[in-house]
């Protein structure tokens, strides 16, 4: 007689998992949506005490999401927006990067940057994004089985590597120590080849501007004073970093494709929906899970008493199932209306490369439409072991196509 095995998680109660929101764990291989669920009914403003970790407020409600977003002033940044262990203290970015800053600087920061993701900039770019997406996408049909977990990476990379300044022969070797930190769990700074490299990049456009965004930072100025070496390359690593999440979308939206077949169909047969697709894509993967701020004066949220310098941690995957605002939100469809998560953040913070991710996504999948006729799981995912982001570490894919594939010499 074989033995039913029943997973540990689901013989816990919500009241226990609370003590493990923040748990790797948790969110690799267990179930924090239906513990965000109850949260949100039941607890929906909640203090953690400390730990390894400080103590902190979940907040899972989009209403209480989207208001602590819009409140910079009351909810600040520059100490973090990522939980830390306690051990190590506030974030030494704090204050210097687009991410880590308040106004009046996080507004002129973002002001060095703001041209090179606009619309009208972006609009600049749909060629040579369109390009990326062919380049990877052919790629994946000639190898038949791949991880699409390198198409998207590979794609999503180049595009920001260009915006940066970085020449594409350098393009596969920026990606690789880009994957080798994100693989480590550990910040791009901490990968000395790739920090040399943003160094000797920084020097060159010192020496030599150019037409792209290093060139932008390094002679750019907040307050009427240069950035710092250090502020370009923390700012520089920010941006890499950042395409982390848009190429977790773009996989997550592939793995709720193969999940939900009627609804690549129904994509295939109307490309209209494409845009609206790209949205509950957006939604439905909410890549960065948490936010953090930090209270600068006491609040009362929902009845519950935060104090100044107490941390703030905004679950942007539950804001984006809650029922009050979603109808049916467990349910992945393309043509959702209305849809108005807060995936990419909302207020002074509200994400800068949005109208670039947007592009990408809609690029990708109008390539994978065009060029594939079927798109099969070749094996199981694994998902990415983070409270940090999330969405899958793996996702073999077998990718049919109806053209032939001229292969590379």
């Amino acid at each position: 007689m074989t033995a039913t095995v029943v997973s540990p998680e689901h013989l816990l109660s919500p009241e226990h998992l609370l003590t493990r929101i923040a748990d790797p764990d948790l969110h690799a291989g267990g179930d924090p949506h239906a513990l965000w669920r109850w949260m949100r009914e039941f607890s929906p403003v909640h203090r953690h005490e400390a730990g390894e970790l400080p103590a902190f407020w979940s907040l899972t409600t989009y209403e209480d999401i989207r208001d602590v977003y819009r409140d910079p002033a009351g909810f600040s940044s520059a100490r973090g927006v990522l939980l830390r262990p306690a051990r190590l203290g506030d974030d030494p970015g704090g204050g210097l990067t687009l991410a880590l800053s308040d106004p009046p600087r996080h507004k002129e920061l973002r002001s060095l940057m703001a041209d090179w993701f606009s619309t009208r900039a972006v609009r600049g770019l749909e060629d040579s994004i369109r390009t990326a997406a062919r380049t990877a996408v052919a790629r994946a049909v000639e190898e038949g089985v791949c991880d699409f977990v390198h198409v998207a990476g590979r794609f999503s990379h180049s595009v920001i590597c260009g915006i940066i300044g970085i020449p594409e022969r350098d393009h596969e070797d920026v990606y690789r120590w880009c994957e080798e930190a994100f693989a480590a769990h550990t910040s791009l700074a901490a990968h000395p080849q790739l920090m040399e490299y943003f160094m000797e990049l920084l020097y060159d456009r010192m020496a030599e501007p150019a037409d792209d965004l290093v060139s932008a930072l390094v002679n750019g100025t907040v307050h009427g004073e240069l950035l710092s070496e250090h502020e370009v390359l923390l700012n520089c690593e920010n941006l890499i970093g950042a395409t982390e999440n848009g190429r977790l979308a773009l996989i997550g939206g592939m793995l709720a494709f193969l999940r939900h077949p009627g609804q690549w169909h129904r994509l295939r047969q109307d490309r209209a929906l494409l845009p609206g697709a790209v949205e509950e894509i957006v939604r439905w993967t909410s890549s960065a899970t948490h936010s953090m701020r930090t209270a600068t004066r006491p609040r009362v949220i929902r009845g519950e008493r935060v104090e100044a310098g107490d941390r703030v941690v905004l679950w942007l995957p539950s804001a984006n199932r809650d029922e009050a605002v979603f109808e049916d939100p467990y349910r992945f469809d393309i043509a959702r209306r209305p849809n108005r998560h807060i995936a990419l953040a909302s207020g002074e913070h509200f994400c800068i490369g949005s109208t670039l991710a947007r592009a990408e996504m809609r690029a990708l999948f109008a390539e994978l439409l065009d060029a594939t006729d079927l798109i099969e799981q070749a094996g199981p995912h694994t998902l990415v072991r983070s409270n940090a982001v999330n969405g899958p570490a793996s996702l073999p894919v077998r990718l049919t196509s109806h053209q032939p594939v001229t292969r590379r010499s």
